[in-house]
């Protein structure tokens, strides 16, 4: 098994569950650009990824089996390496879309 299909296991359901939320929060709140605010996080998340991941790989911190990987890098991280950054920058913000929102105590 390569690490894309490992990867689809957790891309689907994160970028159904994600875009699912943001355009659940698009129509009931259209000023609030649910789909910027989470492409803003996808870059953030993206660019982190790519540092530590470089640093940690640099030092011998980890590796990947060449055979199961697509020999495309960024840096010395595998593209694949960024799914779960892709991921979780997705799914978490539909999430807390989709979720309803608990009262504070003495609101009415």
């Amino acid at each position: 098994m390569t690490y894309w299909l490992l990867n689809l296991v957790f891309l689907v359901p994160a970028l159904v569950i994600g875009l699912s939320g943001a355009a659940r929060a698009q129509r009931a709140t259209p000023h609030q650009r649910p789909f910027a605010r989470m492409g803003l996080t996808l870059v953030v998340v993206l660019v982190m990824t790519a540092i530590f991941d470089n640093l940690m790989i640099a030092v011998g911190l980890f590796g990947y089996n060449p055979d199961r990987i697509s020999g495309l890098f960024l840096g010395l991280a595998p593209l694949e390496d960024f799914a779960y950054a892709i991921a979780a920058s997705i799914l978490l913000p539909g999430l807390w879309l989709l979720l309803p929102a608990k009262k504070a105590e003495g609101a009415r």
